[in-house]
């Protein structure tokens, strides 16, 4: 089916989408993940490689290349539960944990999202004021936040659409830096001896990659839905998984050379510096680009809020004016959380991330394996909807005993500022939480489902 018009905002929210309103191809996928990780907080991220971690140029890029690549695998096996479903990620969950039982993910899901809503704005604020000194961070937070609040609102076609130019336009932005950085503003001459390699801080760099692209895992399906229903497991995946992949590699690797000139100064000021005479143009597109980002946030955000809220208003489905009022509600969130956190964001940026790897990892081990070893994709969709969770209940026993055994068996391999487990503190600090959590839970989360597993008819017709 051809596309709807670009100018009409998108009216469906948590429903499942008619295969009468499917359209796209897998290049959607690939420059929506390549566009949505070209910004500013993805090179930060990277700079935590030499800053936080303290490595040299060389491992700190080995470290988030190898985290990345690994991380992704699990993000973009998401991609074909869209087209098959046609539903948004929160909502399929209840299928594993339950209409209620699945509560827990999805306010875990809601928290990230308004997490990076506001890093997103921080950081846009921040960019807006590093080139035009007039405009105070607080007001950049407000323009990137208006921005981004317009894409969400018109909603999936858009940020599709916005992001394949993002893409392209970020793309040679980002490129332009490499080159002004090598022949132009100069590389640090202590590039490749700065820095030191231990193996705790190689392992947090990698978990740190990892964590960056896992982190994207309940977004997946939310950006595949409206795909037709013979897209396909192979071109989901590969589309979804190189768009994430490069679009985090590289920025990330600008980070961590950036890490190296700036040390524990502003990142955002280094990176204004590396771009030397294209400074301006340069941190306007990346402050776009970030916008794109920060969209895609808030249209997730709203999808998982109304999931929350449905599961105790059964009889309501919502639509457009519940996705705007959603929408508006937290764009001022994320902006007054922005505009008061912003004194220590990095550290609170930090923290944050690791919570997510917590909560994330043993839920993205219990979905795929009970999508593609349990039920092999098929699943009641209209059961999804109903207030008492149809064929999949209110509860599912294995699905919420594995996930609270995946986050305590993560406990002693935590390495946190607040807390180190002990198993963590005998790898000299380094943080394999999610590694266990995922080779352990998913093969006992398969074990103890496929007998109580149900096999019904499958999707939206």
């Amino acid at each position: 089916m051809d596309s709807p018009p670009l100018g009409a905002i998108e009216h469906n929210t948590i429903q499942p989408i008619g295969l009468d309103k499917r359209h796209g191809t897998g290049s959607y996928l690939f420059t929506i993940w390549f566009g949505c990780n070209m910004n500013i907080l993805t090179v930060v991220t990277g700079g935590l490689a030499t800053t936080l971690f303290g490595l040299g140029f060389v491992s700190a890029c080995f470290a988030v290349a190898i985290g990345v690549l690994v991380g992704t695998i699990f993000m973009a096996l998401h991609a074909a539960q869209g087209p098959q479903l046609g539903v948004p990620q929160m909502v399929q969950t209840r299928g594993q944990f339950g209409s209620v039982g699945s509560i827990v993910i999805i306010v875990a899901v809601i928290l990230m999202y308004l997490g990076f809503i506001a890093s997103n704005m921080v950081l846009g604020g921040q960019s807006i004021h590093s080139v035009l000194p007039s405009v105070s961070i607080d007001t950049g937070v407000v323009i990137l936040g208006v921005i981004s609040l317009a894409a969400a609102i018109y909603g999936y076609d858009i940020i599709h659409e916005y992001s394949k130019y993002v893409s392209i336009v970020t793309g040679l932005a980002l490129l332009a830096v490499f080159v002004m950085l090598a022949f132009f503003v100069g590389l640090p001459k202590n590039l490749l001896t700065a820095g030191t390699y231990t193996l705790p801080n190689f392992i947090g760099a990698a978990s740190l990659g990892a964590l960056w692209t896992l982190s994207y895992a309940p977004y997946v399906s939310d950006y595949t839905r409206y795909m037709p229903k013979n897209t396909g497991v192979v071109p989901a995946f590969w589309g979804t998984y190189w768009g994430a992949a490069l679009g985090s590699i590289f920025p990330m690797i600008l980070g961590a050379i950036l890490g190296i000139i700036v040390g524990s100064g502003d990142m955002v000021a280094g990176f204004t510096h590396a771009s030397g005479g294209l400074a301006i143009p340069i941190m306007i597109i990346f402050t776009i680009g970030l916008a794109c980002g920060t969209a895609i946030n808030i249209y997730c955000g709203v999808l998982a809020c109304l999931t929350f809220v449905q599961t105790f208003a059964s009889d309501w489905l919502p639509g457009l004016s519940a996705r705007l009022v959603t929408s508006l509600l937290i764009f001022v969130f994320a902006v007054a959380v922005g505009i008061l956190g912003q004194a220590h964001f990095l550290a609170n940026y930090m923290n944050f991330l690791y919570v997510l790897l917590y909560v994330l990892v043993p839920w993205t081990a219990i979905n795929l394996v009970d999508y593609y070893l349990v039920r092999h994709g098929s699943y009641d969709v209209a059961s999804f909807i109903r207030s008492d969770g149809g064929i999949y209940g209110r509860f599912q026993w294995p699905a919420i005993a594995c996930y609270i055994a995946g986050i305590a068996l993560e406990v002693p391999f935590m390495s946190q500022t607040l807390y180190t487990g002990p198993i963590a503190k005998m790898l000299g600090g380094a943080d394999i939480s999610w590694i266990v959590c995922l080779a352990v839970i998913s093969p006992v989360y398969y074990f103890v489902s496929r007998s109580k597993a149900v096999a019904p008819a499958v999707a939206a017709e």
